[in-house]
């Protein structure tokens, strides 16, 4: 069996810029990644220890009442209606998904998957994985006479925050069942719209009262702090979820049992979501605003935690001008060919971070 060649690591070739990032005196403020900083809220860890003590294997297809308060959360918070109970699946976090879902899905050589022309790294690594064939695309007229078997969305978009509204996702919808094309949205973001409100390919203004080929992923991971815990879920047709549950159950892919516990919290508490939604908010403004004043052009950006910006130059430059003024950001090629000229500046750091950053941008 040949091995599958797999692309360096993307954050590993930042060392460089971070050990200069470090040497500055007030201490690095890291912006290259979107792992969150704020504490896991009370009510989702108490959730978790009053499952710690129950012995034996978790369900794969999660507890009822987790399955429950994802559809209640869908509906109350993005207006997804007509989801049954069973088309939600836990995932370990989403990433773990994205890297096996061609496969899981039974895509491989042969078959073709398209992503985004700038996207988050771990869809290529998931084609890969699978063995298919990739092509980097934004628009359904850009694919020509070619027929997919997979097509990736993300919006809100991680790096861009670009979000693709309902009358862009209906097209693709359209397109796609037209030609028996899986269609997979990551709305890991869907919560944190800032300039325009995302819409989910599960929207009935989308999928016009039918769920046929179409899967959400989402992750609590950015909206409750959960990164650690590894939460997130798919859910969409019945059909496709079905089976992947059947590999999953196979393979042993479960939630932890006071995971589950803790997502129905997280799902249930929007005090803590609207809570979390005024920090990053703050932190968009100050940031955006030290951003801007210091000569850089921000792109998209309307929505998610990140800002998606350029001061007209090669994005390794920037970064090495952030590093200079102690900050690190991630550089646009780590996203795609197209991602040359941007960096990734992320609004995951503490207040305290946050405001040394802005001090230093307009110093």
């Amino acid at each position: 069996m040949s091995r599958v060649a797999l692309p360096d690591f993307p954050w590993d070739s930042l060392a460089g810029a971070k050990a200069k990032a470090q040497a500055h005196p007030g201490g690095i403020v890291d912006l290259s990644i979107g792992t969150p900083v704020d504490p896991v809220p009370e009510s989702i860890r108490a959730a978790l220890a009053s499952a710690s003590e129950i012995p034996g294997y978790p369900t794969t297809h999660g507890i009822p009442e987790l399955r429950a308060a994802a559809i209640e959360a869908l509906s109350r918070r993005h207006g997804i209606e007509g989801v049954p109970e069973a088309a939600v699946l836990p995932t370990i976090g989403s990433k773990e998904l994205v890297a096996s879902l061609p496969r899981q899905l039974g895509f491989g050589p042969g078959d073709l998957v398209v992503i985004p022309e700038v996207a988050y790294p771990t869809y290529e690594v998931g084609v890969l994985l699978a063995g298919a064939s990739l092509l980097r695309a934004d628009s359904t007229f850009a694919l020509g006479p070619q027929k997919p078997a997979m097509l990736w969305l993300n919006s809100p978009s991680n790096p861009t925050g670009r979000v693709l509204g309902a009358d862009h996702l209906r097209k693709v919808v359209e397109w796609a069942r037209e030609r028996d094309v899986v269609v997979v949205s990551d709305e890991c973001y869907l919560a944190l719209g800032w300039e325009s409100e995302p819409v989910s390919i599960l929207h009935p203004s989308v999928h016009g009262g039918s769920l046929d080929g179409l899967l959400a992923v989402h992750s609590l991971s950015k909206s409750a702090n959960l990164a650690s815990y590894r939460a997130g879920f798919v859910t969409g047709d019945p059909k496709l979820v079905a089976g992947l549950l059947e590999i999953r159950k196979h393979s042993g892919l479960i939630v932890p049992r006071p995971v589950q516990e803790a997502m129905v919290a997280a799902l249930k508490d929007d005090e803590a979501l609207a809570v979390q939604r005024e920090r990053y908010a703050r932190r968009r403004l100050v940031l955006r605003k030290a951003l801007l004043d210091s000569g850089f052009e921000i792109s998209h950006s309307e929505a998610g935690l990140y800002l998606w910006s350029t001061r007209g130059e090669s994005a390794l430059d920037t970064v090495d001008w952030l590093a200079d003024r102690g900050i690190l950001a991630a550089p646009g090629t780590f996203y795609g060919p197209t991602g040359g000229r941007h960096v990734r500046i992320a609004l995951t750091a503490t207040d305290e971070r946050i405001d040394a950053a802005v001090e230093r941008l307009t110093a």
